[in-house]
């Protein structure tokens, strides 16, 4: 946090703006500083000309007049840093800078006070951040889902899977949601089936006037989950020698259903790659396991053991 009594005078204006009502109290905790400063801080933004009222009693405290046009952004210099690195660390990986992502942030290190977007500006040009396999989003689609979302419209979508079957759907969408790296789309289609659709492999996006009909008290992350393990050709059963409080922690929840069976447990799930299944997920497990069901996991699971047993021969 800056030091200077006018970067905590900004502070406190923001404070005060994102929570109206604020007290003392609190405003001195946040900032680090009696109350005593805090009301110091909020003469110096009223003889700046804006107008902080401060009513008494168990209720009162520091709000914004009405009709005051505040700052668009007042960013610490951590605060800028953790925005950068936000964006260098998320599932896309650093983005080209003539991207759409890249000139947005170039843009607003530009805009933030020297003192505060120097220290992120020199980190965002210089930070060698690895290009990520993960593949990207259209922006411009990705946004449209989200303002469909947003306003609770249904929306015609064009799709590609990953086989390359491609078709037209009416859909109803619930939630983008951003899961292991990828972002997908969780929705209802025509029929009336749950289903999740990657955002990269969507062409086209149409809003139509429909209304959305979004489950009630939905959570959406863990729908996405469970709908991630559902649906596939190949089924899997996996027994684990291990209780299922301990086992759960390792699997992700597109790997199937565990289920407790005395003092081992049991998952059951389905795929359309056992290779993978094999290789990026149960190997991960620090447990032993029987595959007892899925013929094409046992082959996976039997090749991915030959292949480690003859690195050590």
């Amino acid at each position: 946090m800056d030091a200077s009594p006018t970067a905590r005078a900004l502070r406190t204006l923001d404070l005060i703006h994102q929570r109206p009502g604020i007290r003392a109290a609190e405003l001195a905790d946040r900032l680090g500083v009696t109350e005593r400063a805090v009301r110091r801080y909020v003469g110096t933004l009223r003889e700046a000309g804006i107008p902080v009222t401060g009513t008494t009693g168990p209720y009162g405290g520091y709000q914004v007049g009405r009709g005051v046009r505040l700052p668009p952004v007042v960013f610490s210099g951590p605060e800028a840093l953790a925005l950068v690195m936000a964006v260098l660390d998320s599932p896309g990986g650093a983005p080209a800078p003539d991207s759409m992502a890249g000139t947005g942030v170039a843009k607003l290190l530009r805009a933030l006070p020297d003192s505060v977007g120097r220290p992120a500006g020199q980190f965002w040009q210089h930070i060698a951040a690895a290009p990520s396999t993960m593949p990207r989003p259209d922006v411009t689609i990705t946004s449209r889902l989200v303002e469909a979302v947003a306003a609770g419209r249904c929306v015609r979508i064009a799709y590609r899977s990953a086989a390359g079957h491609e078709w037209t759907s009416d859909i109803d969408p619930w939630a983008v949601v951003v899961r292991y790296g990828l972002w997908y789309l969780l929705c209802r289609n025509s029929a009336g089936e749950r289903r999740s659709y990657r955002v990269d492999r969507v062409g086209s996006v149409d809003l139509l006037s429909t209304p959305s009909q979004v489950p009630a008290d939905l959570d959406a992350v863990a729908v996405l989950e469970r709908s991630l393990g559902e649906g596939w050709a190949l089924s899997t059963r996996v027994r684990f020698q291990g209780p299922a409080e301990r086992v759960r922690p390792w699997l992700r929840a597109p790997m199937g259903t565990l289920d407790a069976d005395g003092d081992e447990c049991v998952l059951t799930g389905t795929t359309s790659d056992p290779q993978m299944y094999a290789a990026e997920w149960l190997a991960q497990v620090p447990f032993p396991f029987l595959v007892e069901e899925g013929p094409e996991l046992r082959a996976a699971v039997r090749v991915l053991a030959e292949r480690f047993a003859g690195a050590v021969r």
